[in-house]
């Protein structure tokens, strides 16, 4: 790591410069934020599971013709991705009212909503990441139009395919958050899924408990952040089905 150039230091994430040209090397650290990073804690083995669930997702979404940054795993920490431009907005697709969406509506955490809703808000955090209208996006030029149209069908999309995944595990999709990002090559140009897909990005439930599997987890001090997100591992099947719920650190499948 000493030799490689750093691109850029997030609160979960350390991008470096990558092998070949075109391709960035994401590190998942171990650190949790939340409150926009004025609650921060460090938990043993974070980065390492969100990288294998990360991966998970991200290839099991290109199956099915969901564009994504993924290249490949390199090792317990690290992504190989493609480098993008990242388009300056988290989009948030939710199924149930949770979180900031019930706190602003007034409506009981839980309660299902009518259908699946996008919402788009601005990648800022000295402004709190605020809910912002296509009109601001196109406004602000942040986004063209008819990228907003293809950011908003993919998001749809992906919810639907893991709406089915996570309900076959015996979890709820409650919400999600996405980034994208421009990808050009021989001066076309893409819109890719990009970022992470993981328990720090959505809300999941267990469906018969309604347990939190996620990050709220760390947000709300309920404890055992490390050994839910273990738990959604176990269910996709990334991690042993024995390992005891209070290990200390992460104990994935191996590639071979």
């Amino acid at each position: 790591m000493k030799n490689r150039k750093l691109l850029y230091e997030g609160k979960a994430k350390i991008l470096y410069e990558g092998p070949e040209p075109g391709t960035i090397i994401q590190f998942f650290k171990d650190d949790a934020t939340a409150f926009d990073n004025k609650k921060h804690a460090t938990l043993e083995g974070k980065g390492v599971l969100n990288n294998r669930i990360s991966e998970h997702i991200m290839v099991s979404l290109d199956s099915v013709g969901i564009p994504t940054h993924f290249i490949k795993r390199l090792n317990m920490r690290e992504q190989l991705v493609k480098k993008c431009e990242i388009i300056p907005l988290e989009v948030v697709v939710r199924n149930i009212f949770a979180g900031q969406l019930s706190k602003r509506l007034g409506i009981e955490e839980g309660t299902p909503l009518r259908r699946s809703i996008v919402e788009f808000y601005y990648k800022d955090d000295a402004l709190g990441d605020p809910l912002v209208s296509e009109e601001h996006i196109t406004a602000m030029n942040w986004a063209m139009p008819h990228e907003i149209d293809e950011m908003m069908a993919l998001s749809l999309r992906i919810n639907d395919f893991l709406s089915g995944l996570f309900r076959g595990l015996g979890i709820t999709l409650v919400d999600f958050k996405l980034e994208y990002g421009r990808n050009f090559e021989n001066d076309i140009m893409r819109i890719l899924l990009a970022d992470e897909i993981s328990p720090d990005s959505c809300r999941l439930w267990d469906m018969k408990t309604n347990e939190k599997l996620d990050k709220d987890r760390f947000r709300r001090d309920l404890g055992g952040v490390t050994e839910a997100y273990q738990e959604v591992a176990r269910r996709l099947g990334i991690m042993p089905e024995n390992t005891p719920a209070n290990h200390a650190g992460p104990v994935l499948v191996s590639d071979n």
